[in-house]
């Protein structure tokens, strides 16, 4: 768990008075709202699996939704890792983000035009799985990018990103409780809910494509840029950046930050074995009856945007706490597995509702922590890539996570 000490270079032009101001947290904020924006189409289409598994009652919609999710985003990392050389990050965010918008509008519109509102069109449900894959895709080109291209920045930027997909979480449980507290939950008020959840979506992914197209023209954008640029030049790495030099850097980094990534896969792993499938299936109440899972996924969402926001006020540098306290999160299956099987006291709404508010804090604010220092322990011209292996340890992660998630139901 070593850290590499930076570059004489980033030493020098860090601490110069040089560096631009960023007004009004205008940067931050951008990257906060993207942040939200990518992780955003996969929470609607998750969320609108209430109206996809009454269009589609034959088929297992969340779980063929998760499984063409992580396959195809898994697959996009990899292919971003291995050959990001050979493309610009700026260009593979905006397509991206655009593939983003195509996804979003695909479902709307097959409803109004296609399916509208009817039941066992499966030729339907194969578009909307396209649909999903599409926004896989693009969630591989924009995560994988933008958390890259935040390792180069100064910490607080990592942070807005990270926390902006706990904004995206947020955004989704308020849309989900004012519908369902709204439109009756019949076939129309779940059609109108999603097409809400769809509309707002892709108002959204436009937001993101201005602000992304505006940010990258900030002082302080083009200045930290600057610098990747003449460390590049001027360090060690200079001479053609050959394919095999690349996959070299890229095995390099990996050995570096394997700690990190070892930590980040536990997180999601255990944080998506019980989230959200044991919440919404296995836990029930008498007294909240079916706003019980939509009460815990918004403490949730909460828990988890609270955590991802406390490394604004406290970051944790000490790598080795960091990890470990990512082992001890393992205690949450006996205890989870407690409110299933254990003392009457231990199934009742408090104990599940503090355990998963606790589940949330954890997993964001030690996701929070490793994805700001991993970048930070290797040299500045390989911070985007030690950013792009995090993206690729997460989705590690959230694919052990589903598999482990099927166990409570055996």
């Amino acid at each position: 768990m070593g850290v590499t000490g930076e570059p004489d270079l980033e030493s020098s032009l860090l601490h110069t008075p040089s560096i631009p101001e960023d007004k009004h947290h205008f940067a931050y904020i951008i990257y906060f709202i993207i942040g939200l924006g990518y992780l955003l189409p996969w929470n609607v289409f998750i969320t609108a699996v209430d109206y996809f598994s009454y269009l589609y009652p034959d088929v297992a919609v969340d779980r063929i939704f998760a499984a063409v999710y992580m396959l195809l985003g898994l697959v996009g990392i990899l292919l971003i890792i291995f050959y990001s050389h050979k493309s610009d990050a700026f260009v593979r965010i905006n397509v991206g983000l655009g593939l983003f918008v195509v996804s979003l509008v695909v479902v709307p519109v097959l409803d109004a035009f296609y399916v509208m509102g009817r039941v066992g069109l499966y030729g339907g449900f194969y578009v909307t799985a396209l649909a999903v894959g599409l926004a896989a895709v693009a969630d591989a080109l924009v995560q994988g990018s933008i958390v890259g291209s935040a390792g180069l920045l100064p910490e607080r930027y990592m942070q807005a990103v990270i926390a902006g997909t706990a904004g995206s979480g947020i955004l989704v449980s308020v849309l989900r409780i004012f519908t369902k507290a709204v439109y009756s939950q019949d076939a129309s008020g779940l059609r109108k809910s999603a097409n809400l959840y769809f509309a707002v979506s892709i108002v959204i992914e436009f937001i993101c494509i201005i602000l992304y197209n505006i940010v990258h023209r900030l002082p302080v954008i083009k200045y930290y840029n600057e610098l990747k640029i003449q460390a590049i030049t001027k360090g060690e790495d200079t001479g053609p950046l050959t394919g095999s030099v690349w996959r070299s850097s890229v095995w390099d980094t990996v050995g570096v930050i394997k700690w990190y990534g070892l930590g980040i896969v536990l997180i999601y792993a255990v944080t998506l074995a019980i989230f959200p499938g044991y919440i919404t299936e296995d836990v029930h109440s008498q007294l909240f009856k079916d706003w019980y899972p939509v009460l815990l996924i918004a403490a949730y969402n909460v828990g988890d945007l609270v955590g991802k926001c406390l490394t604004a006020v406290y970051l944790l540098e000490n790598a080795k706490v960091a990890i470990g306290s990512c082992i001890a999160r393992l205690a949450f299956f006996p205890l989870f597995l407690g409110c299933l099987h254990g003392p009457n006291f231990f199934r009742t709404e408090i104990p599940v509702t503090v355990l998963t508010c606790l589940l949330g804090i954890t997993s964001g604010y030690l996701t929070s922590v490793l994805m700001i220092l991993a970048p930070k322990i290797v040299k500045l011209q390989h911070a985007e890539i030690a950013g792009i292996v995090s993206v690729l340890f997460l989705a590690f992660g959230l694919a052990a996570g589903s598999v482990i998630a099927w166990f409570w139901v055996i």
